[in-house]
C-alpha cells in the first residue's frame, strides 16, 4: 500500500482499510485540533520522531484494554490497600505530559517533542485531552495522560516518579472510564506492561464497530 501525502490546508485522511500491514498510512498535515479530532473517530494517531515530518499510524491489529477488563493483581491490591494514594483529575496537563516526554527522554527516547505538547495542550484546552495524576503521601507518584472523545480514551503514556505509581494511575483511569460506561482504552500498540494490565488485541473490524457506536454517542 502507498503512504498517502495529507494536504496542510484540507482536513481528511484516506481510508483507514489502505494502512500498511505496519500501520502506516499517511505523512505530513498539521497537528490542529481538527484534524487531531478527526483522526481519533476514525482509529487514527499521530507517532514520529523529534525533526520528521507528521506520520500518521492506523495498525490493523488493535491493542485495547476493557475497562471492566483492567487486570490487578494480588501484589497490587496489597499494595494500594496499604499505601496513602490519592488521584487527582488535570492536575496540571501540561506538567504530566511533559513528565512523560522526560522520563522516556531519559530511558529510551520519546516521540514527545514541543511540537506535541503544544498540540495536544491546545486539545486539552478544547476538552479533548485529558490527565490523571497519582499522589503518594501528598508526593507526586505517577501519571497519565490522553485523548477522551465521547465514550472512548485513547491512552498516549504514562510515567511513574515512585514504585508501581503508572500501574495505580492506569487502573484509577480504568476504574473512572467504566464508571461512565466507556468503551475501551485505545493502547495503540502492544507492550507486556499493558498486556499484564488487561490489554488484548482486537481486530479492525471489531475496533471500527466499538468506533463507529462512540461517533454516534457524541
Amino acid at each position: 500500500m502507498p503512504v498517502f501525502r495529507l494536504d496542510e490546508n484540507k482536513i481528511s485522511f484516506p481510508d483507514p482499510t489502505y494502512a500498511r500491514l505496519d500501520g502506516l498510512l499517511a505523512i505530513g498535515g498539521d497537528l490542529s485540533v481538527e484534524r487531531l479530532l478527526l483522526a481519533y473517530t476514525h482509529g487514527i494517531f499521530p507517532w514520529y520522531n523529534p525533526g520528521e515530518e507528521i506520520l500518521w499510524w492506523c495498525p490493523k491489529k488493535r491493542f485495547v484494554i476493557f475497562p471492566k477488563e483492567i487486570h490487578i493483581s494480588r501484589s497490587m491490591r496489597k499494595y494500594m490497600k496499604n499505601h496513602k494514594l490519592e488521584i487527582k483529575l488535570n492536575r496540571d496537563f501540561a506538567d504530566t505530559m511533559h513528565h512523560c516526554r522526560t522520563k522516556r527522554e531519559f530511558e529510551e527516547g520519546t516521540w514527545i517533542s514541543d511540537e506535541m505538547e503544544e498540540a495536544y495542550l491546545r486539545l486539552h484546552k478544547a476538552g479533548y485531552a485529558i490527565s490523571l495524576e497519582v499522589y503518594e503521601n501528598e508526593e507526586l507518584a505517577g501519571g497519565l495522560y490522553g485523548v477522551s472523545i465521547g465514550k472512548c480514551f485513547f491512552g498516549e503514556s504514562m510515567f511513574s516518579e515512585k514504585e508501581n505509581g503508572s500501574k495505580v494511575a492506569l487502573i484509577a483511569l480504568a476504574r473512572l472510564l467504566d464508571q461512565n460506561d466507556f468503551l475501551f482504552i485505545d493502547c495503540q500498540f502492544h507492550t507486556e506492561h499493558l498486556e499484564s494490565m488487561g490489554g488484548r488485541y482486537i481486530s479492525w473490524e471489531e475496533y471500527e464497530a466499538l468506533e463507529n457506536q462512540n461517533l454516534h454517542s457524541i
